[in-house]
């Protein structure tokens, strides 16, 4: 008889999905907003030092508007997490909760916006701010439930144990099909924002919230599942 799969079996799939949206998230940011990562961060330091070197395209702006922001995304998520709950799943439910107001936020800012990067276009610092906000609370999400090849922002460390820790490398191969589906997640969803962001940002932000919402929905509903079994007599 077929059954719920568990939060612990869910949370895999869900942040899978998650990892999509960042690569959606960020071929926006890139692509519409003006050479800024709203994900990854790494990307902003470094565009930060180029723009005070003087490269063209690159704004400073942006670059510590989007830094900001994940900072404060990534305080509150902080404070979040800073309240114990029984299940571990509980917490960072919430912050999910919180990324999918954030990108409808940006979503509804990007009505109208066509991709100009003007340095004084208001709904495009807004769309950086917002997205920012909930990467931040993402990571913060994602440092406390810990799991293992499956950062939904950063893969570096996951290409790189991909490749120390391959039968090449004298390696087990431990979690390789998690490391790659990581990898083809953020690959597909980089590439769809690329396709997306042609028609409007709009669109783009919003494939990004559809996605979230079910990968959020499905958590839930298996950590609510678990809270009722477990109560059942």
């Amino acid at each position: 008889m077929w059954k719920l799969p568990s939060a612990d079996e869910t949370l895999p799939f869900a942040l899978l999905g998650m990892t999509a949206v960042t690569g959606l998230v960020d071929a926006v940011s890139f692509l519409s907003l003006g050479h800024v990562f709203t994900a990854n961060m790494t990307g902003n330091v470094v565009f930060l030092g180029f723009a005070i070197a003087g490269v063209p395209e690159v704004s400073a702006a942006r670059s510590l508007t989007a830094l900001a922001a994940f900072l404060i995304g990534a305080l509150v998520g902080g404070r979040v997490l800073v309240k114990p709950r029984a299940d571990a799943i509980q917490v960072p439910l919430i912050l999910f909760g919180l990324e999918i107001i954030s990108i409808a936020a940006a979503m509804f800012a990007a009505i109208g916006y066509h991709g100009d990067p003007s340095p004084a276009s208001i709904p495009l610092y807004l769309i950086v701010a917002f997205t920012a906000v909930a990467m931040g609370m993402r990571n913060a999400a994602i440092r406390k439930l810990g799991v293992a090849d499956l950062t939904t922002t950063v893969l570096t460390m996951t290409i790189t144990g991909l490749a120390a820790d391959s039968s090449l490398a004298r390696g087990s191969n431990p979690r390789w099909q998690r490391r790659l589906g990581s990898i083809l997640a953020m690959f597909a969803g980089a590439a769809a924002g690329a396709i997306l962001v042609r028609r409007s940002v709009f669109a783009a932000l919003a494939v990004g919230l559809a996605t979230l919402s079910m990968c959020s929905a499905l958590l839930l509903a298996a950590t609510q599942w678990e809270v009722k079994t477990r109560r059942a007599p």
